[in-house]
Formats: C-alpha cells, structure tokens, sequence
C-alpha cells in the first residue's frame, strides 16, 4: 500500500526521510536535503515550502514545491540547474493524486532532464500535463579519455587561443578542493567586477562552497595575473561527474582571455586528476559553450492543470494542455 503525506516544513521531511535524501543516498547534488535547505535559508522561492512524498515498501518519492496558493512551482531558485521528482517514478501519481486532492490549481516546474516519468505520473493521477522546452544543457563525454584526447577534439580556434595567449598572459593558476575564505574573497571580487548581472546571493554560493569543500567535491579555480584575481570558475566534481555552476573574469582582463587559459586548467583537472566521466555546463545556450562540449541536450518545463478546479479547467483552456506545440518527445 503507497502511503503519501505532504510536509511544510523541511525539519519534517529530514525526519520522515531517516537519511533517504542525504548525500550517501542521492548522488544528485540538486536532489538533496542540503540543497533545499541552502535554498530555504538564501535564496527561498515565493510561496510556502509543499513536499509531496510518497512510500510503499522501501521505495520513496518525493515532490519539492512552492505554492503560491493556487498554484506551485518547482522548489528552486536560479541555481538550480535541474529539478523534479526525487525517487521512484513508480510513486509519483501518488503524490500527484494528493496534490490534486490539496486543491492546487496549477503546478510548473523547469528545467527538467526527463519529463516523460513526470508527465506519465502526473496524467495518471488526472492532471492535465505536457512538456515543452526550456533551455539545454551542454556536455562533454570524458570517460577513458586524457585531456591531450579531449582537447585534441575542440575546435582549432579555442586550441590556437588558448595556445597563443596562454603564455602571453603570464597567469598563475590555482584550484581549490577546500574551502578557503581568501580564494572566496577573489571569487567575489572578481564576479563584481565581471560582465556579469548582480549575483543573486553571494551567501548562498558560499554556504554551497563551504559545504561541498568539506565533502571534497569543491573545485573553485582562480587565474591571477600579478598576483590579483582576474578569472574564477565554481564547479562540483562527483560520482563521476563534474558541474560548471559559475564562471566570471574581470572586464579589463578582457584582452588577456583569462576565462579561456583557467578553463584549460579545470578541464585538465577534471578529466586527468578526477577522472570524470561527463562535464556539464549547467543551463543556457551560449554561444562559447559549443566549443567546450559534445553535445546539447534539451531541458524541459513541465506544466499541469488540475481539472478538479475551475482555476485548474481554465488554466488548460488558455494553454491549449493536449495541442500544445511543445510535447512530450518521440524516443
């Protein structure tokens, strides 16, 4: 027999999940306790905290979401480069059928990796959900690879860049696996003085740092030119997987390509030090990426109505739910 409950309180989940969403158990970074209460403590989403979770046997599933009222969106914020069901797929329309059951009118979450159990899940319990896309996310396939293999692979213009300024530019390099408060210093200094739009929670990005760092999952490199930061790159690297969550290089640095030469030096360390098996660059589409990685993959907004409200009926009226253009795909 499946048994769901819906939690408003993380302290609740923490307790109901006895360690099923702790790291041992989750090797998803964005599927984690941690995460959300990182989250819930920075950067919280609009809306009050609903986990959907559901049970039978061993197995478990959970829903993370914020609810607006009468509707709900994933439990995220703008560093989260994946969200959905956590768990069993198997256990998501029992979790849907009590989120219907709750009233809820609406529910929308993105970017999603594989909406298909999701949709599949949601329908079954009588919602009215589709897919349609989102953004992509590009990886590279490092597996059994060097770097000299992988980098052989990169476009001649990147190759010849790096080549030529590398030297040229006179950097110093460093990586950080540990927390260090004055490599989070440069880190900050030079994001605020970067291309880059006003960084939405600096705490956040630390308190992420500090507690991937004491897990050793932490890679935080810094280029420096003369002794002061120019370029620095936030990743997390394990389980055989590396995450490019932030980069940002100094405006008058610019001519030097210091984001360039120090992502030379992450990749390096990725593939012959850590041994990873993919790379991947978060979310979005720039244009720089394609020259980094091997493929785009598409990510997924997934939306649902509940047609039990009337909120619900005419929310899938107005999308058009069963037309849309953007669907599930054709595997």
């Amino acid at each position: 027999m499946v048994k769901v409950e819906l939690f408003d309180d993380l302290r609740q989940v923490e307790h109901d999940a006895a360690g099923a969403l702790d790291r041992a158990a989750q090797p998803c970074l964005f599927s984690r306790l941690s995460w959300f209460q990182l989250l819930q403590t920075h950067v919280p989403p609009k809306g009050s905290l609903k986990v959907g979770r559901a049970a039978e046997g061993d197995a478990k599933a959970w829903l993370f979401l914020a609810n607006g009222g009468h509707g709900a969106e994933a439990y995220a914020a703008w560093y989260s480069l994946r969200v959905g069901a956590i768990g069993d797929a198997a256990l998501v329309p029992a979790i849907a059928g009590e989120l219907r059951r709750s009233k809820l009118a609406s529910l929308s979450l993105a970017p999603v990796a594989d909406p298909d159990p999701l949709v599949a899940g949601l329908r079954e319990a009588g919602w009215k959900a589709e897919a349609s896309p989102a953004t992509g996310s590009w990886v590279a396939y490092t597996s059994g690879l060097s770097f000299d293999d992988y980098w052989a692979a990169r476009p001649g213009q990147l190759r010849s860049t790096v080549k030529r300024k590398a030297k040229a530019a006179g950097l110093e390099i460093e990586i950080h696996s540990e927390f260090d408060p004055e490599a989070w210093d440069a880190y900050e200094a030079v994001y605020r003085a970067s291309w880059k739009p006003e960084e939405g929670s600096f705490p956040f990005l630390r308190a992420l740092a500090e507690q991937e760092g004491a897990a050793g999952a932490l890679r935080l490199g810094i280029a420096r030119k003369d002794g002061q930061p120019v370029a620095v790159q936030l990743w997390t690297v394990e389980n055989g997987k590396a995450i490019i969550h932030k980069l940002a290089y100094t405006e008058a640095a610019k001519p030097l390509s210091p984001g360039t030469i120090l992502g030379m030096a992450m990749f390096r360390r990725a593939i012959d030090e850590d041994r990873v098996d993919v790379i991947d660059y978060g979310t979005g589409d720039d244009a720089y990426k394609r020259d980094w990685m091997d493929e785009r993959r598409q990510l997924w907004r997934v939306t649902a109505f509940n047609p039990g409200t009337l909120r619900g009926l005419a929310g899938a009226a107005r999308a058009g739910v069963g037309h849309l253009v953007g669907r599930l795909r054709s595997r």
